[in-house]
């Protein structure tokens, strides 16, 4: 599993950075706006190219074929773009300066997410892939952690200090991954460097679109809720904005305690057992935020929420790939990815607006009402005994 902990280092930067840009990137613009529903609305805009861009890049990176691989010239290219932008959006100087920033840097993602993600079960057996996942979450949740504990501190001392670090993160996760792995070499055996043809009416069963729309519902509670966090903290708790952000690290600590455990669970029990072990939790926990008084109880419910995350989120990626054959890995990659960014499209512009209604005491209703839909999709998945007979190669 060598591989796959070299590999996580490439999501830890991409979490690194995300997390720290859902945290304090609603600040800046909260110096220019003051409507909740607008400052969602602008957190997502820039995600609207993620939208296209990454099922387009997942399904093209599986026909790719170059010296370096399939998925590594994606990575050669989007990498340093992103930390470019991502280190210049500090900088901004105006409303429209901050938005260009924050929209390059997300195109420059988008061009290298899906590719990254889809290494796993490129070199990874099915049998493996949740204790790999897990393993890759992990890394991922220790670049949460950093975001809001070291992130919170430096934010502190200079604004732009944090976001510095994420685009040098960026720069030394690029470095390791393509010094230590070498598609040509290290791709398990089953996968050919051909460019199949993806009927993509084929990869939408029944079942996969069910999952799909799991993954929508509770992206939409994790990513409408990580976006708004920082303000709820502030507007509701009186909390000052480091503090506010630090208590999101609670979240993100236990779901590095519990990622490789919980796709250990999930390889033993079944994925989509675990997974709805955790929503069941997760749901109950929104539930309970509502009625938080402390500090103290604030961070002890996200750090249990944090555990079911894990249960979730370690097994949904393994799952939609297992429904699929090994030519649609990059394209079921840019399927999960384009639900996930179309939910963070849709989540926080729309919790935004019933906060504006109802107020930030809303906030947990609604998540906790979106996994309780995602509840009732993913009841409804059943797995294919075996995938390829519906999938064209």
């Amino acid at each position: 599993m060598k591989k796959t902990w070299l590999l996580g280092v490439g999501f830890f930067s991409i979490s690194l950075g995300w997390a720290l840009y859902n945290g304090f990137v609603p600040y800046f613009l909260n110096d220019y706006l003051t409507s909740t529903a607008l400052i969602g609305f602008l957190m997502t805009i820039d995600n609207y190219f993620a939208l296209f861009l990454q099922p387009y890049i997942g399904n093209r990176s599986d026909r790719t074929n170059t010296r370096f691989g399939r998925r590594m010239p994606y990575l050669l290219i989007g990498i340093p773009f992103a930390a470019i932008f991502y280190g210049l959006i500090p900088f901004h100087t105006s409303l429209l300066t901050l938005i260009l920033f924050m929209v390059c840097m997300n195109v420059s993602m988008a061009i290298f997410r899906s590719p990254t993600i889809a290494l796993m079960p490129d070199i990874t057996p099915e049998e493996k892939r949740t204790k790999a996942n897990g393993i890759i979450n992990f890394m991922g949740g220790c670049g949460g952690i950093l975001a809001f504990s070291i992130g919170s501190y430096l934010f502190g001392i200079k604004e732009s200090l944090p976001f510095l670090a994420v685009s040098v993160a960026l720069i030394i996760a690029l470095i390791v991954v393509f010094k230590n792995i070498r598609e040509k070499e290290d791709t398990i055996p089953f996968i050919e460097p051909v460019k199949p043809t993806i009927n993509y009416k084929a990869e939408l069963n029944k079942p996969t679109i069910f999952l799909l729309a799991a993954i929508f519902f509770w992206f939409m509670a994790i990513q409408g809720m990580e976006a708004l966090f920082t303000l709820y903290g502030v507007n509701e708790l009186g909390l000052s904005k480091s503090a506010s952000a630090f208590s999101l690290a609670f979240f993100s600590l236990s779901f590095v305690l519990s990622a490789i455990p919980s796709g250990l669970l999930g390889a033993k029990f079944g994925k989509k057992r675990i997974i709805l072990f955790g929503i069941v939790g997760l749901f109950f926990v929104f539930l309970l935020l509502n009625w938080v008084q402390s500090v103290f109880s604030l961070r002890s419910l996200l750090l249990v929420g944090g555990m079911f995350w894990a249960c979730i989120n370690i097994n949904s990626y393994p799952y939609i790939v297992s429904l699929g054959d090994e030519h649609s890995f990059g394209t079921r990659t840019g399927l999960y990815y384009f639900i996930s960014s179309l939910a963070a499209i849709i989540s926080p512009p729309t919790l935004g607006l019933l906060i504006d209604i109802f107020g930030f005491g809303f906030l947990f209703n609604a998540t906790a009402g979106s996994m309780l839909f995602a509840l009732i999709c993913m009841w409804r998945v059943k797995s294919i005994s075996n995938p390829k007979t519906v999938i064209s190669t």
